[in-house]
């Protein structure tokens, strides 16, 4: 079974405007995830259940948000992106709407789980970005989408915080749905139309997902840096709560919370890592971003006292990793970018495990091994990364000139070539 093929939308379509409706849209996503975390407590009241149910009912976001990479990211490379965005942001409008409205533990914990497949739209325009860009603006495009991204993830615990307290967390819920259905339909009105070029069926495609690590030698070396600098960084976010809520700091939750703000030079280091990524290359941006890392974890084993030394050493340590997820992810949609959707989906499945290890590990660790065994760790993995990045010496699939973020345009069309 083999799709007509679809003559490709030159790079020109992405504008700058719809490129920054992009970033706009995949930080609304990825926020819809996050904002009943800081309700926890107020969710359990109004069902009347325990806190710790209501942990159990949001552990369906990062469920769903798996699923949704594997089953849906690789929808954009079949189906034109106008309707497959539109179409996951009106399921977000219904999913947020049936949690609102939910009465029991398991119905919330189901629309949570809706809500975070959604989700995955943001790793869908990430992979849009890679189609349509053109090889000489790609990272610089997907560099502003994945800064939306990362604004979400600040943006949806703060705001979903604010909300809960000004209206209630059911009503919150519903205004967040309001914007979810204003996107579907711009989104519809301004993403590209053309439908993906992917050969195999649907199944086919989500079954061979797989295979492709053993098939593309750039795609295990991205996966494999990627998983372990994000280990690393879910491990330090994930351990800094802990042991900050606990002596001799005692923290209440919500100065713990206000730490987060260091992430948005993390948000500022996507958007420029794109753009230096297209000058002068993947690997450079990823071992600069990966020392940066490297070098603010050893300072944040011994200054955990000291905030504002500490909420330095957390920006560059975001800031750093963030540059290199750019990079990274620009080497992977290179890979085949008429169809990059599936190694995206396959990429972000093994970057997504490894921050989920790093987040199980990272609240544990603190207990285990004290902050500085923490950060110890953590710096390992950040460490590891680098040597990885250090030791990928491959070419490009097909035998082009570039090594780790080659953007020839020749090298990617045969590579695809190969595959296919």
């Amino acid at each position: 079974m083999e799709n007509k093929r679809v003559p490709e939308i030159s790079g020109t379509v992405l504008r700058a405007p719809i490129v920054w409706f992009m970033a706009s849209a995949a930080a609304l996503a990825t926020a819809s995830v996050y904002l009943l975390h800081p309700a926890v407590a107020e969710v359990a009241r109004s069902l009347d259940t325990s806190a710790a149910a209501i942990g159990t009912a949001l552990a369906f976001g990062p469920i769903g948000y798996l699923a949704g990479l594997v089953l849906l990211v690789p929808l954009v490379d079949r189906f034109a992106p106008r309707t497959v965005v539109a179409a996951q942001f009106a399921a977000l409008a219904v999913a947020s709407a049936a949690g609102a409205i939910a009465g029991s533990v398991w119905v919330l914990g189901t629309a949570v789980g809706v809500v975070g497949a959604g989700s995955a739209v943001g790793a869908q325009l990430s992979s849009v970005a890679g189609r349509f860009a053109g090889s000489h603006r790609q990272a610089t495009v997907l560099g502003i989408v994945t800064a939306g991204i990362s604004a979400g993830i600040l943006a949806g615990r703060i705001v979903g915080g604010w909300l809960t307290e000004m209206i209630g967390w059911r009503a919150m819920l519903v205004v967040f749905a309001v914007p979810c259905i204003a996107v579907a339909a711009i989104a519809y009105s301004v993403l590209p139309a053309a439908r993906g070029r992917a050969r195999a069926g649907y199944l086919d495609t989500v079954r061979g997902i797989p295979g492709l690590f053993a098939r593309f030698a750039a795609l295990r070396w991205a996966a494999a840096r990627g998983a372990l600098w994000f280990f690393a960084f879910c491990a330090i976010w994930a351990g800094l709560a802990v042991a900050l809520s606990q002596p001799p700091y005692s923290y209440s939750p919500e100065r713990i919370g206000l730490y987060a703000c260091a992430g948005l030079a993390g948000v500022v280091a996507t958007r420029i890592a794109g753009s230096w990524t297209d000058r002068v290359g993947a690997r450079k941006v990823i071992l600069v971003g990966l020392a940066l890392a490297f070098a603010s974890t050893v300072v944040l084993a011994v200054a955990l006292s000291n905030t504002v030394v500490t909420l330095v050493c957390l920006g560059l340590f975001d800031a750093g990793l963030f540059a290199a997820q750019v990079a990274n992810q620009s080497t992977v949609l290179a890979i085949d970018s008429s169809a990059p959707a599936r190694f995206n989906s396959a990429y972000m499945s093994v970057y997504f495990v490894g921050g989920s290890l790093g987040t199980a590990f990272g609240a544990a660790a603190v207990g285990w091994f004290g902050w500085f065994g923490l950060v110890a760790a953590a710096a390992g993995a950040t460490a590891a990364a680098g040597v990885v990045a250090l030791a990928d010496r491959t070419r490009s699939e097909a035998g082009g000139s570039g090594s780790v973020g080659g953007h020839d345009a020749a090298a990617r069309v045969a590579a695809a070539r190969v595959e296919r």
